[in-house]
């Protein structure tokens, strides 16, 4: 699974925005539970039944407001049992029985807990031994991307399936864990002439009534989170992936998309073909199943690795050799992720969630660096480092979880899903391939997916595979320490005698804020110049030589998943050659910079020197960092009116001679086939002139631009431009222009200018406009997600966040409650833009209560901590940092 933000639009989870209807069901009657049946397993189900073969039939119409099924799942008894405990979310089950050597057995089925736990009780207990129960049942569909759910693009519905982590019970009884793996048997019976698409190839079709009965072959086992079903009138585009040194037979491949975007499936066509080969020359193993279809689904909030059914958003898998190269890179690095899920996390499944943040933590790695051979001229590479950097801000709270934590209850599984697993977990992969060395972490790779292949295991069979290829017994301890625990570790340099450094390490901490000691096995790399040393630290002093002349770069390569600091003359010194760093190096430089400002060291003014050198640097990720420093202080209350000015006009000054010598005209197709870094950092420099420096001629161009757009001519604005052309346009025109904006975008299927505009229409700062979109914008056009990316907006724009904020107190519970992925424990994020200790003791008591034991509780927390920890530092360090950057040239 990667969860995205794409196309200027906040996409954090899926849900629907009505109270969920079975928590209200469950508490007003609540079942009686017998008592041999034991408590209700909120996590974990007990080792008393094991699941082995599912057959389902499903009748799926999409222009329907519910679907029926009948589910029969064979298992074995470990015991004779009067009741038996499973999953089922919302399920209207008519029927239930137990078949056991020819004779049935009648049950009762209940659904007793809302995260979707059912029990099934007999009249007379069943044998041991071989058990197959059947269900029949209907549910209503979902209309946002959870369970089995349905949208409507132009005339016609569509349905698809998004079962992680445990929404498949929100389509079939089922036991709904990671750990069990069997095959799925499936057959979709569908209004005739719409499409159906499941794991497997369709192996025939047949009347069904007035309908039609399409037939799969049963997949390789699987758990329940990985199957996929899909059906409606789609536009498929088809091929197939040649033979390979892996593979002897063609793998057939399909891109599948609605209607309207029929005309853009050749590019993904062919650039998965070339990612399919690349990950199977890494895993040396051919393709792991049968077929591939990539789906694309306009509520999709970013990507599931579903085995042999991938499902992404529109956006990323729909495009042309026109589209900007931000949307190629969201290509190439997401396709890789979800293909390198078809062998670790399909192939080699997790045995429980614990042990998510492995799948997801590699995929990540994987899709950066296949991604980055996909295209090399995209720069893909340095993204997982950059992901890395910013998870450190999130880790850096003392309110957080490691990579690696229990799972105990079924309500706590959504939180392995964050920047923590993605963007850490995969720069800590990133620093253990390093120190082994590429060779021998992809020998350990192939050797962990050989032993698991089409099984389940832990995060201890990776170490144990990674630590046999190196033949280091110290990888695993080194691995442990930082998936294990929380934080960011800062190692403290400092010059020695004979050319060496002392290196002792701590935990990070800002200004106000007192961190438990933590101690880590951390792989540590420095450089002088061309001269670089390494070692393992593995107590709280150690040293490295050098020896050479320059200054020292204490996080050689950037992979290093620490923070450092160092001597105030070191720093300037480091600073002053920022702008030929390479970009992973000008990553670690800027983070580690802005946070010794954070804890109380680092100036003012070798934030603005920083931002000097690294905008001059050629390479995108260091001029990508190069406000970093600066733009702590916009947009949160730190400035004055005069540094305000100030900091606006600096941006401004540096930016538009850049964008002047570049050329800017934000018309459609003017810089295709021009370089792509030069097309990314032209659309950079634009956003920074339209965003943080408010150049006005940027902004009446691109306002311009948009106008024209809307007037219908397509030719008059870029998809590159939209984001800060929309948001121009909205400012300037205010309520009216916005909803201009936002009506076009609802009689639009495009996959890039819907949701831009969407979620640009709520970003303009104005309280009656906030006020319409909130309380009075009721249009069934717009998707429950659609809607998200709206409050979002709202209450990130400095202008009407306190709007946003009493908005979403009054509404909390109705936002938060619809479940689906993500949603619950995301919401509570939204209020991460204030920065006083007053506003972050308010957060929590008007939140907390409503929050509760929930989804979202980690989120509240970090929230609530980042808030105090900004009035804290700005307490500390604002008049300082006003006074210095009053006088910015």
């Amino acid at each position: 699974m990667r969860s995205l933000f794409l196309a200027a639009t906040l996409l954090t989870g899926a849900s629907s925005f009505a109270a969920a209807p079975a928590v209200a069901a469950t508490e007003a009657a609540q079942p009686a539970i017998p008592a041999e049946a034991g408590p209700i397993p909120t996590g974990k189900l007990s080792d008393a039944i094991t699941p082995s073969a599912y057959r389902l039939n499903l009748t799926v119409d999409p222009a329907q407001e519910r679907f029926s099924g009948h589910a029969e799942i064979d298992v074995t008894l470990k015991a004779p049992s009067r009741t038996i405990w499973l999953h089922g979310r919302d399920l209207k089950v008519s029927k239930a029985t137990a078949m056991v050597g020819g004779k049935s057995f009648a049950a009762s089925y209940a659904e007793v807990d809302p995260t979707g736990v059912a029990l099934l009780t007999f009249t007379e207990p069943l044998p041991a031994g071989p058990v197959t129960l059947a269900f029949d049942y209907d549910a209503a569909f979902g209309d946002s991307a959870s369970g089995l759910y349905r949208v409507k693009v132009g005339d016609d519905w569509y349905a698809w399936t998004q079962f992680q982590s445990i929404d498949a019970r929100a389509a079939f009884p089922s036991f709904d864990e990671p750990g069990f793996k069997t095959p799925f048997a499936v057959t979709l019976t569908t209004p005739k002439g719409l499409m159906a698409v499941a794991n497997t190839n369709q192996t025939g079709t047949a009347p069904a009534g007035d309908m039609v009965s399409h037939t799969f072959a049963p997949t390789l086992p699987l758990p329940t989170y990985l199957v996929a079903m899909v059906v409606g009138p789609f536009a498929v585009a088809e091929g197939v992936v040649a033979p390979t040194a892996q593979r002897s037979q063609p793998l057939p491949l399909r891109m599948v998309a609605t209607q309207p975007n029929a005309g853009q499936l050749d590019y993904g066509l062919q650039g998965s073909k070339r990612i399919v080969e690349l990950l199977e020359s890494y895993f040396d193993e051919g393709f792991p199943f049968p077929k591939l279809d990539q789906i694309a689904s306009p509520v999709m909030p970013g990507a599931m690795e579903n085995a042999g059914a991938v499902i992404y958003a529109d956006a990323l898998i729909v495009l042309d050799d026109k589209a900007p190269p931000a949307q190629k890179r969201s290509f190439g690095m997401v396709v890789a992720h979800e293909l390198a899920h078809q062998w670790f996390g399909d192939l080699v499944t997790p045995a429980w969630w614990d042990d998510i943040w492995l799948n997801e933590s590699f995929a990540n790695w994987m899709g950066f660096r296949i991604g980055g051979e996909w295209d090399p001229s995209l720069d893909i590479g340095a993204g997982a480092l950059e992901e890395g950097f910013a998870a450190m801000k999130l880790d850096a709270l003392t309110a957080g979880r490691p990579i690696h934590q229990p799972i105990e209850q079924s309500a706590a599984i959504d939180s392995a899903f964050d920047a923590i697993t993605y963007g850490k977990g995969g720069h800590v992969i990133a620093m253990v391939a390093g120190f082994m060395g590429d060779d021998k972490f992809r020998d350990g790779v192939r050797r962990y997916m050989a032993a698991h292949r089409y099984g389940s295991a832990t995060t201890e069979d990776f170490f144990a595979a990674l630590g046999e290829a190196a033949g280091d017994p110290q990888i695993a301890p080194a691995m442990l320490s930082f998936i294990d625990q929380q934080g960011v570790p800062l190692l403290t340099f400092a010059p020695g005698k004979r050319r060496t450094w002392s290196v002792t390490q701590s935990r990070y901490a800002q200004v106000g804020v007192t961190a438990p000691a933590t101690a880590w096995k951390i792989p540590v790399c420095a450089r002088q110049g061309e001269t670089r040393d390494c070692l393992l630290l593995d107590r709280a002093r150690g040293s490295l030589k050098i020896g050479a002349k320059g200054p020292v770069m204490p996080n050689a390569g950037g992979t290093g998943y620490y923070r450092f600091e160092l001597p105030g003359k070191e720093w300037d010194k480091l600073i002053a050659t920022a702008d030929t760093l390479n970009g992973a190096e000008a990553m670690a430089l800027s983070d580690s910079l802005v946070a010794s400002f954070a804890a109380g060291r680092a100036s003012p003014a070798q934030l603005v020197a920083a931002a000097e050198k690294l905008g001059r640097n050629p390479d995108r990720y260091a001029r990508g960092v190069a406000l970093d420093g600066l733009n702590v202080f916009l947009g949160n209350g730190w400035l004055d009116e005069t540094a305000t000015a100030a900091v606006r006009a600096y941006i401004a000054d540096r930016n538009a001679r850049r964008l002047a010598a570049m050329g800017f005209d934000p018309r459609a197709g003017l810089y295709v086939g021009a370089d792509p870094d030069a097309q990314s950092a032209r659309r950079s420099l634009v956003n920074l002139l339209a965003g943080p420096a408010r150049d006005t001629a940027v902004n009446a161009t691109l306002t311009k631009a948009a106008r024209a757009y809307l007037g219908g001519d397509k030719t008059a604005l870029d998809a590159a431009f939209m984001g800060p052309a929309f948001a121009a346009f909205v400012r300037e025109g205010g309520a009216e222009a916005a909803k201009q904006l936002g009506e076009a975008a609802l009689a639009s299927q495009d996959p890039v200018f819907r949701p831009t505009a969407l979620g640009t229409i709520g970003s303009g700062g104005d309280p009656a406009l906030a006020d319409w979109l909130l309380n009075q914008w009721k249009d069934e056009r717009l998707r429950s997600i659609e809607r998200f990316g709206v409050i979002a907006a709202v209450i990130g724009a400095p202008e009407t966040r306190q709007f946003g904020y009493d908005w979403l107190k009054a509404n909390y519970v109705e936002l938060a409650s619809g479940g689906g992925l993500f949603m619950a424990q995301r919401v509570p994020g939204l209020l991460g833009g204030f920065c006083s200790t007053e506003m972050a003791d308010r957060i929590q008591a008007d939140f907390a209560a409503m929050v509760g034991e929930s989804r979202g509780k980690l989120s509240l927390a970090r929230t609530i901590e980042r808030t105090r920890n900004c009035g804290l530092l700005k307490a500390a360090r604002g008049a300082e940092v006003n006074t210095a950057l009053a006088g910015l040239k």
